[in-house]
């Protein structure tokens, strides 16, 4: 820290407003009140989403401009405040004084984000107004701090036209990658282009372990079951790969009867309900977990095909269209 740069609390640069949660049967999503936001579901990079819900009865105000930070777990994360709203119990509004620059307040809050969860190896799972207040924070001249302010949104502008290059390549290579596997897997193999030698045509059934047979999952999950067996439902295929994070766990009696669905690690799972088609692919932790009716595990034969190539196979429009079309 510079000379010269006096370090205060942050409650002798801000006003902390503890947020306060209105009882539920003054919510309403017509619009009726002032927007409700209760945590930090609406986040986004740096500016709260829309609102879902109002309420017509009002408890704790955060202005245009303040500062809401994440007091329930997750402790930390913060966004500024776009309206005048009512903040619920998982959220602080910080309102900056003349004595601190919002911005130099935001970029601060954000780089000490994981100072704020954790203290010596220690997790919060919650914060409240005191100890906000009691944060240290460096209070250099408004100048000072304006002129920092600047030199970091230039930074920030370049992280963001780099990303989005980032993105637009990524998105180019999967045009480019799905293309090529529309030309692979055509029905005519004549009218195939850049098809090594050997390749074979088949169904699914052709290639999949007979032990997996395509079936259904688990029809009745049941109650949650701590410590018991992991659970795969269609909701929780929302990436590549799939492990146990966040997966809901049930009582291992009642997967018994479905022998045929128990994960060994690296199956696709297909989601067959819902969103027809979506493929992830189940983790080597994943041993011994179970799916729900909605989700067929495939595993191939004799090391036929392999997970990740098979991964691509099956989210190829060439495929999803069969799928799709069934």
């Amino acid at each position: 820290m510079k000379a010269g740069w006096e370090v205060k609390t942050l409650g002798e640069v801000a006003t902390v407003i503890a947020g306060q949660s209105p009882e539920g049967k003054f919510y309403n999503n017509l619009g009726d009140g002032l927007p409700f936001y209760q945590g930090k579901k609406e986040f986004t990079d740096k500016y709260i989403d829309k609102p879902t819900t109002w309420t017509t009865y009002i408890t704790k105000e955060a202005e245009k401009d303040d500062v809401l930070m994440s007091v329930r777990a997750p402790v930390g994360p913060i966004n500024f405040s776009t309206k005048k709203i009512c903040i619920g119990r998982g959220l602080a509004a910080i309102r900056a004084s003349k004595l601190i620059d919002k911005n130099f307040l935001f970029n601060f809050l954000l780089k000490h984000e994981s100072e704020i969860v954790g203290n010596t190896g220690a997790v919060f799972d919650s914060i409240n107004k005191n100890q906000i207040e009691n944060i240290l924070i460096p209070t250099p001249p408004i100048a000072e701090q304006q002129r920092i302010v600047t030199i970091l949104d230039q930074a920030f502008e370049g992280i963001a036209k780099a990303r989005a290059n980032a993105e637009q390549n990524l998105q180019n290579a999967r045009a480019l990658f799905e293309s090529h596997l529309q030309s692979v897997f055509s029905v005519r193999p004549e009218l195939v282009e850049g098809r090594g030698e050997g390749w074979v045509e088949g169904s699914l059934e052709d290639v999949v372990d007979e032990k997996c047979s395509l079936s259904y999952g688990i029809v009745q999950p049941g109650d949650e079951f701590e410590d018991g067996l992991p659970i795969i439902r269609p909701t929780d295929l929302t990436s590549k790969y799939i492990n146990l994070d966040g997966l809901k766990r049930i009582n291992p009696d009642l997967a018994q009867s479905y022998s045929r669905t128990t994960l060994i690690g690296d199956e696709l799972l297909l989601c067959v309900r819902g969103s027809t088609g979506v493929i992830s692919i189940a983790t080597e932790v994943l041993a011994g977990a179970n799916v729900t009716r909605g989700i067929v595990p495939i595993r191939f034969k004799n090391n036929l095909i392999s997970a990740s190539f098979g991964y691509f196979l099956l989210t190829s429009g060439y495929v999803q269209e069969q799928i799709k079309s069934k």
